[in-house]
């Protein structure tokens, strides 16, 4: 049988994938009304799409159905920014802190831990020999790809990373082998922006991209 051949992407595409990197923002602030589930298991497919190293797949998907435990999550993330606003030595600083909001687990329709299987024997190992960090990589990879078909369908994610991993690994009750690399929000936009909330908000402006490449 031969091989399909590699699909001859249009300067349409091109552009429009452009405009979807753009609009690809860290989304705090969520509409209630559901997804469907037949829209989250399609997003959730299509992650399992993102690159690997060693063909390993190490993402571990745990949808948070609990409403007790998606409170005791919220909780969790409104006491660890309290401390790290208590901890900020400046106050101009910390004022902007305190005024932002860190994550929609109350709001969102779909919350999704995220973690790595250190353990999987899938991919016999191949390329974490020497750096099994990148299986971490990798889990990274899957969830960006499922920010970006997020986005091309309308809706948002948020990363919650004002969370302490041992006791959401713990609060989950997961095997001991997974790696907890990411807490998402997921739901339609209240107010989508092509800016991100953080520059908006004077926390930070985006980078000159060209300072972030040198040469040897």
């Amino acid at each position: 049988m031969p091989s399909p051949s590699a699909p001859d992407f249009s300067p349409e595409f091109t552009s429009e994938l452009a405009e979807l990197l753009a609009w690809r923002r860290d989304v705090r602030h969520f509409r209630k009304e559901p997804i469907g589930e037949d829209r989250v298991a399609e997003l959730l497919a299509v992650a399992q799409l993102a690159p690997s190293v060693g063909n390993s797949q190490p993402w571990r998907f745990v949808r948070v159905r609990s409403a007790a435990l998606r409170e005791t999550l919220a909780g969790h993330a409104d006491t660890e920014k309290a401390a790290a606003a208590a901890a900020m030595p400046d106050a101009e600083r910390r004022s902007k802190y305190a005024a932002l909001k860190l994550h929609g687990i109350r709001e969102a329709p779909e919350v999704i831990a995220v973690f790595c299987d250190d353990a999987t024997t899938t991919g016999f190992g191949l390329g974490a020999a020497t750096m099994p960090e990148t299986r971490a990589y990798s889990v990274v990879l899957a969830i960006h790809t499922l920010w970006l078909a997020a986005r091309a369908r309308g809706l948002g994610l948020g990363w919650v990373s004002i969370v302490e991993p041992g006791f959401v690994t713990d609060l989950l009750d997961v095997p001991a082998s997974w790696r907890f690399i990411a807490l998402l929000c997921l739901g339609h936009p209240l107010e989508p922006d092509v800016i991100p909330e953080l520059e908006r908000r004077g926390w930070q402006p985006r980078l000159d991209g060209s300072s972030n490449v040198s040469e040897r």
